[in-house]
């Protein structure tokens, strides 16, 4: 009898902090959204106010048309930094993003990435911040920017509206039951 008591005070315990950590969801890609958006804010804001030294470092790295892409790639990483904070078009950004971290990946970082994944080297693949950037990136263009966003915000405001898969965009399910 004492056996099945406990069970079922493990049995609460156990939904009273599934219910605690369920309402705290929302942190989750809060925080990943600020921490991302503002590294990518910032390294944008440097890259325009650097813009010859990038173009320069560009053309070292081989990158085609170095002027047109270090001004794409500055302009995406400032206003795509500022629109993840605030959580606005999140999945687009994320993705575009995550394309800029592949190819930084493949170009700047290639050797410190290719590195990181033997036996051998003291660092691993986290180490290399563009690989850690694009796994972020890909949490938020696959999961969505959570429901302290502007994306979620304009989803309520327009009375959700959307197609099933629209509403997975903005609120990481198309199952009308699991929105808040």
């Amino acid at each position: 009898m004492a056996g099945i008591a406990r069970l079922g005070l493990v049995r609460r315990l156990h939904a009273a902090a599934i219910g605690f950590l369920e309402r705290l969801a929302f942190a989750a890609p809060l925080a990943t959204r600020v921490v991302v958006g503002f590294t990518f804010m910032h390294t944008g804001w440097g890259k325009l106010h650097n813009f010859q030294r990038t173009v320069e470092f560009f053309t070292s790295l081989g990158i085609p048309f170095p002027a047109a892409n270090a001004g794409f790639v500055s302009t995406l990483e400032l206003v795509g930094g500022v629109l993840l904070i605030a959580g606005l078009g999140t999945r687009l950004f994320a993705a575009a993003l995550s394309g800029s971290m592949v190819v930084a990946l493949l170009t700047a970082d290639k050797q410190a990435f290719l590195a990181s994944w033997s036996s051998t080297s003291e660092t691993t693949p986290t180490d290399v911040a563009s690989f850690t950037m694009l796994l972020f990136l890909l949490w938020l263009a696959l999961l969505g920017p959570g429901k302290a966003s502007l994306d979620h915000l304009v989803f309520r405001l327009t009375g959700g509206r959307n197609t099933g898969a629209s509403r997975a965009v903005v609120t990481g399910t198309a199952d009308p039951a699991k929105q808040g």
